[in-house]
């Protein structure tokens, strides 16, 4: 039977309804009703994966994990595995309030040390760089000492496995990937559902307004680029990205090309170590980007740092850009 009640609690308390920075309260998604006699899919182990070029095989559902990344740790928790996680790190925000207690083993990467520590048999990472012998551990030593790893087809870097251009489509199958792996494909397919339907609910906005999106950085702009979850985001909400001819997922780009540009909208990624209120006080003291009519008329959207990466944020963060912008007359 499918566990609705127990995802849309998950969803709910992992804060996927509450944004910050949102114009307001998001209309609830309508749910699809299970069928009563459905039979969950099951996975048969053992299950070997293709993932970012690395052959992973699981012999069963992972019972020690490890995440490394918000999207990783909150997906997990909107499985409801928050007690098959031996510990998270490197967390982009706090999680929610009422989010399942983990144990949060690190600001940044963990150590190969620190990781083995743990005896996980799984290691949930958001990034390929989160594994390697500088962070938790190289990949095939890892795996040498019988701890899989796993790395969010999203953040795959290499030509083949990059996602050119990353859709909501690529991010679902994501989901239901990561859903095999557990044996909860059922309750990944009623996630996936749930968010498509959210994201059909989304009016785009009309006039292709301008936007950029301000990741980080101070003297040189780090902006979501035309390949990655942010312009796939800006696609949903209808806003046209200024850098979305650079072909990367993320990258640095001049302030003169923001000026040139011009965007009707700036898009502030709010991090603790970046937050949105100190690129708006950047944005304002520059002499450059103070004249953009943007800035001067405060035409600011926020998003948190979290739901800027591909994860299950993704959908409610295109509800709250859109809303955002309408607030702002667009």
């Amino acid at each position: 039977m499918f566990r609705r009640r127990l995802l849309t609690t998950s969803l709910a308390a992992l804060g996927i309804i509450a944004l910050a920075g949102c114009a307001g309260s998001p209309a609830a998604a309508p749910s699809p009703t299970p069928t009563a006699d459905a039979e969950p899919a099951r996975t048969s182990y053992p299950l070997t994966i293709d993932n970012c070029g690395t052959e992973v095989t699981f012999e069963a559902a992972p019972e020690r994990v490890l995440t490394i990344k918000s999207t990783t740790t909150e997906l997990l928790l909107a499985l409801g595995l928050s007690e098959k996680m031996v510990g998270a790190a490197f967390l982009d925000s706090p999680l929610p309030e009422f989010a399942p207690p983990v144990e949060i083993i690190s600001d940044k990467v963990p150590g190969q040390e620190a990781t083995l520590a743990l005896e996980p048999d799984l290691v949930f990472a958001g990034w390929e760089s989160n594994l390697t012998a500088e962070g938790a551990g190289d990949r095939d030593l890892l795996a040498s000492l019988g701890v899989n790893t796993y790395v969010a087809p999203s953040a795959c870097k290499e030509p083949g496995y990059q996602p050119d251009p990353l859709t909501f489509d690529a991010l679902f199958e994501e989901f239901n990937q990561v859903g095999a792996i557990f044996d909860l494909s059922d309750v990944t397919n009623a996630i996936v559902e749930d968010q498509q339907l959210m994201l059909d609910a989304i009016t785009p906005l009309e006039g292709a307004p301008t936007a950029l999106w301000y990741s980080s950085g101070t003297d040189t702009p780090y902006v979501g680029a035309g390949i990655g979850a942010p312009q796939m985001m800006l696609d949903a909400a209808g806003l046209v990205n200024i850098a979305a001819d650079v072909d990367d997922t993320w990258s640095a780009l001049s302030w003169e090309a923001v000026v040139d540009a011009d965007p009707d909208v700036i898009v502030l990624i709010d991090a603790a170590w970046n937050t949105a209120d100190s690129k708006i006080a950047l944005l304002e003291s520059n002499p450059a980007t103070a004249a953009l009519p943007a800035v001067q008329q405060k035409r600011y959207i926020v998003v948190p740092f979290a739901a800027g990466e591909a994860g299950i944020r993704n959908v409610e963060a295109v509800q709250s850009i859109v809303e955002q912008a309408t607030s702002l007359g667009f």
